[in-house]
Formats: C-alpha cells, sequence, structure tokens
C-alpha cells in the first residue's frame, strides 16, 4: 500500500481540502476514503450534492493512480467521469470504496461506490484516468 499522506498534504488548498475529503488507503487496486455531510457538500434542499459524489470519485481515482503512476514520471488525469445517485444522504458521513477494473500504459478505469453510514449505497460512479507524462517544469527566462 502507498501511503496518502504526501497527497492529504498537498490537497488542504485545493477543492478536496475545501469540501474536507480524506485519502484513507490507497492501493493499487482498491482505495478507501469518506467525507463529512455538511453544508459544504450540500445543494441547497439538504442532500449531498451530485457534484461532491463526482468530484470524491475523481479525486479518489485520480489520487490512487498518481501513487502508482508517479515513479515511471507519470500523472494521471480524468478522462471521463459517470456519477449515478441512488439515495439521498443528508447527514453523518459518506464513505467511499474504489477498485480499479483496468490498468493500461496510457489509461486506468476505476469503480466507486459511495454508502452512508447504514451501509446503503447512495451513488456509484466509474471513472476512467489518461496517464500521461509529467509536464517538465517551466525554465525561468
Amino acid at each position: 500500500m502507498t501511503e496518502p499522506a504526501d497527497l492529504a498534504r498537498r490537497s488542504a488548498s485545493t477543492l478536496d481540502g475545501a469540501l474536507g475529503f480524506e485519502l484513507l488507503e490507497a492501493h493499487e487496486d482498491r482505495a478507501l476514503g469518506r467525507f463529512a455531510v455538511t453544508d459544504s457538500v450540500r445543494q441547497p434542499m439538504g442532500v449531498v450534492h451530485g457534484g461532491a459524489y463526482a468530484a470524491m470519485a475523481e479525486t479518489l481515482a485520480s489520487a490512487t493512480t498518481w501513487l502508482h503512476v508517479r515513479g515511471d514520471g507519470n500523472i494521471a488525469v480524468g478522462q471521463s467521469n459517470h456519477t449515478s445517485f441512488l439515495r439521498p444522504v443528508s447527514s453523518g458521513t459518506v464513505h467511499v470504496e474504489a477498485r480499479r477494473r483496468h490498468r493500461g500504459r496510457t489509461s486506468w478505469v476505476w469503480e466507486v461506490d459511495f454508502t452512508d453510514d447504514e451501509g446503503r449505497l447512495c451513488a456509484v460512479a466509474r471513472v476512467t484516468l489518461a496517464v500521461r507524462p509529467a509536464p517538465k517544469p517551466a525554465r525561468e527566462p
């Protein structure tokens, strides 16, 4: 397992940090995360916004893929994200489990399940990531 501590430090000032996303485990074929249901992830009707599910699915899949391809000088970027919402959640914690379905040279595919505190399935997502060479650092003029 790759430890996600480096990502947590990098994420503090990004969307992930603003929404309170946590990456708990990042194995090559499985990842776990969670986020608390707070006003920052709710839509005006009081339930978790669909965008929070989609963002968390991409965060978990992208971060885990990156942890496993960075050693080869690569990055992982979202290519496709299809998220379906099954049950509203208005309080507690959303628990997230991602399973890698495909690992290719230039793409990885993940399936992501979201459950509430009672273990009920609330949303599902399929995320495809492009694996590309990391950009070269900009040169000073």
